[in-house]
């Protein structure tokens, strides 16, 4: 059964967001992946070629994210979205993280097009998927973090028992891509500022590559707006 995801209405209140997302199916986790870590370096060079440190924060995918972090009461110098935080990583000279094969490819492609992408295992979703406000001291643990109380100026990306990622910067434990994953939902971020297209394509490009280095069959690639 094919997951939807839902626009709620109240985000407007704080500012215009919508996602792009694609399944695949029947993937294959692999924690060591010599294609992967070459997809990585070869988005790690382009990195360093395409970008300056001091010039990342005029680009306009990254003006367009820190301006939508100025609207909900959030300092993007502090919490960084994660597509701009990655590009950080690598302009300061570290190397990105090796996770397994599938989670590499959205970091590959976040790189590449400063898009922030999230992938998450399907087995571990129950129903449908909503893009709304954090409700008053809801809760939510990070991957690598303790657990956060949220506010209603956040906004979550939620299923129908719990929180799978704040919006665009964090995702759950929950639901994070173990080796014994199988399907994957991927799915890519927006905001006022950045194009449609611009977010389609990159989802499009995380579901092939996933397929490329973990196999599986990716899905057709679908929008939610508000």
């Amino acid at each position: 059964m094919q997951v939807t995801i839902r626009i709620d209405p109240s985000i407007l209140n704080v500012g215009y967001a919508f996602l792009a997302y694609a399944e695949v199916r029947g993937v294959r986790v692999v924690k060591a992946s010599p294609e992967a870590d070459g997809e990585l370096r070869k988005a790690e060079e382009e990195v360093r070629r395409k970008y300056k440190l001091e010039e990342l924060k005029d680009h306009e995918i990254v003006r367009a994210f820190r301006k939508f972090y100025w609207r909900l009461g959030i300092d993007p110098t502090k919490q960084r979205p994660a597509s701009e935080a990655l590009v950080r990583r690598v302009l300061r000279g570290r190397k990105m993280p090796r996770i397994n094969n599938v989670v590499d490819a959205g970091n590959v492609v976040s790189l590449l097009t400063l898009i922030p992408i999230g992938i998450y295992d399907l087995g571990r979703v129950k129903g449908n998927l909503v893009l709304r406000t954090a409700a008053e001291g809801e809760r939510f643990t990070p991957i690598g973090g303790r657990e956060e109380v949220l506010t209603p100026s956040q906004i979550v990306l939620a299923d129908e028992e719990k929180i799978l990622h704040v919006f665009p910067h964090r995702d759950s434990v929950h639901t994070m891509v173990r080796e014994d994953t199988k399907d994957v939902l991927v799915v890519a971020c927006g905001v006022e500022g950045v194009r449609e297209d611009t977010v389609v394509e990159a989802a499009r490009k995380t579901a092939m590559l996933v397929s490329k280095l973990a196999g599986g069959v990716p899905g057709e690639v679908r929008v939610a707006t508000p």
